[in-house]
């Protein structure tokens, strides 16, 4: 019985080895294939990277060719309309000095003298006249630039650039469910809370929250992240908004949360209250008329991006921010684009407002959407065109700055103006703090306001330039450029 059981021990660890055996070269194969699949990660980075350049190589081609385009026809607009200016002038020229000969023939007092020439000059006025005919005083060019650059085309097809999969892509996610229970008004503050349905299996990348103004116009979002709840601040005191929800994923965007309405508390000075949602229909009356005119912010424990882009002209300086959001760190970011209500008219905007250029060799001044009048605040401005060194400048400005001038000209703006070798901090046109180093094409500018120890800092790719430009800083600030036709940021 020993032996036997010996025997069979040995056979079963026999087959244990094997198995062991089979485990240790798997091991080396799932090894080797942790190696295969960063080698192949890196191999196909580089591939996407080199591949994503040659586009923009392209494209930076394409645009070089398109703006030689564009300056060979305003050297051909400018060359037609010197050209009439200067026959134009000519012909001026002989006119005027005909008729002040004319003019000194007529007060002559010899009759047969005058009778000898008179004649000849009727003939010569005459013709000069005819000279003068249909067409001649018409411009023989217009100022408009007939170039309509059609980009949809090459905007649709970067929209649709992906890698080609062969997997079935999941279906979008279904409507989200608000949670009443969880939902609450605290004086002018709103907290949402949602879920997925229960049986949902469908993978959810993040929601998407919407309010209204308060005054039953269109939906707004208010807040973009993977988080299930979200507090709305600064909304009007007394006043009725309606909250919906939905999901997205890769695919797409669910349908929507069926439609709450919450209900502000009273006034500022009314005793605190949490309603739930949502409010009866018959106590939504609508008691404020105009829209969102104070900051929406998220609390720090819900990170997202929440913002609202409503401004009434009646509060527009009590703006703090039109855009904002949360950073891994917490901080709350303010996103702002270029203002065409308060700009130039010389400004020409694009890229949904983000780029501006000028259609004048004078400077003229842009602002920023967003006022700020507390707290640290950071932007930075890329150089996408410079040439013929210009000096376009930047820093903050109070929103009725001069438009028509160089940023800093007046005592409405804080500015740094550079060019391509130095540079010089401006205020109510006084002229400090020369520093050397420049900028160029693809240069980044960067403004540091801290309104807390009121100071307002710039810098060139991420080095300070000069010292702390200016200090003492009070009251509400926007972002602010002055640029002409030589540069785009």
């Amino acid at each position: 019985l020993f032996l036997f059981l010996q025997s069979q021990l040995s056979q079963a660890l026999n087959g244990l080895s094997d198995r062991a055996k089979e485990a240790k070269e798997f091991l080396v194969q799932l090894r080797n294939m942790v190696q295969q699949i960063q080698e192949n990660s890196v191999e196909f980075e580089a591939c996407l990277v080199a591949q994503c350049d040659a586009l923009i190589d392209a494209l930076n081609r394409r645009k070089a060719q398109l703006l030689s385009r564009v300056n060979k026809e305003h050297e051909h607009k400018l060359k037609v309309v010197r050209d009439q200016i200067s026959h134009c002038t000519v012909k001026l020229r002989q006119t005027t000095g005909l008729m002040e000969y004319c003019l000194e023939v007529i007060k002559e007092n010899d009759p047969s003298g005058f009778l000898q020439i008179s004649d000849a000059l009727i003939r010569r006025v005459h013709l000069t006249e005819d000279q003068w005919g249909k067409g001649t005083l018409t411009p023989r060019m217009t100022t408009d630039f007939d170039l309509n650059l059609d980009n949809a085309p090459l905007l649709q097809s970067i929209h649709q650039l992906d890698f080609v999969q062969m997997k079935v892509p999941p279906p979008v996610p279904a409507p989200p469910i608000l949670q009443l229970e969880e939902c609450c008004t605290h004086n002018n503050s709103a907290t949402l809370s949602w879920k997925q349905p229960p049986l949902s299996t469908v993978q959810v990348e993040g929601y998407i929250l919407e309010l209204d103004d308060g005054n039953g116009g269109q939906f707004r979002e208010v807040y973009v992240g993977k988080e299930t709840m979200c507090t709305v601040d600064g909304l009007h005191f007394n006043s009725t908004y309606s909250a919906r929800v939905k999901a997205f994923n890769k695919t797409g965007v669910s349908p929507y949360s069926k439609t709450l309405v919450l209900q502000t508390s009273e006034d500022t000075q009314s005793e605190e209250q949490t309603l739930p949602f949502p409010v009866p229909l018959e106590r939504s009356q609508l008691r404020r008329m105009s829209p969102f005119s104070s900051t929406l912010n998220l609390q720090p424990s819900f990170p997202g991006r929440s913002y609202f882009e409503l401004r009434s002209s009646a509060h527009q300086l009590s703006l703090h921010s039109s855009l904002q959001s949360l950073n891994s760190a917490g901080e709350l970011i303010a996103w702002f684009s270029f203002d065409p209500a308060s700009a130039h008219a010389d400004i020409i905007f694009s890229n949904d407002n983000l780029t501006v250029t000028c259609n004048s060799y004078d400077d003229r001044v842009v602002l920023g959407k967003t006022g700020f009048s507390k707290g640290l605040h950071y932007w930075e401005l890329s150089i996408d065109r410079y040439d013929n060194h210009p000096d376009p400048a930047f820093g903050v400005a109070r929103i009725d700055v001069l438009k028509d001038a160089m940023l800093g000209k007046d005592d409405k703006a804080w500015a740094m103006y550079v060019d391509n070798n130095r540079s010089w901090f401006m205020h109510n046109n006084s002229h400090t703090n020369r520093t050397e180093g420049g900028i160029t094409k693809g240069a980044t500018v960067g403004v540091l306001l801290d309104l807390t120890r009121r100071t307002l800092t710039f810098s060139i790719n991420e080095d300070q330039q000069g010292p702390v430009a200016f200090e003492n800083l009070e009251g509400l600030f926007f972002p602010a450029v002055s640029l002409n036709r030589n540069v785009q940021v």
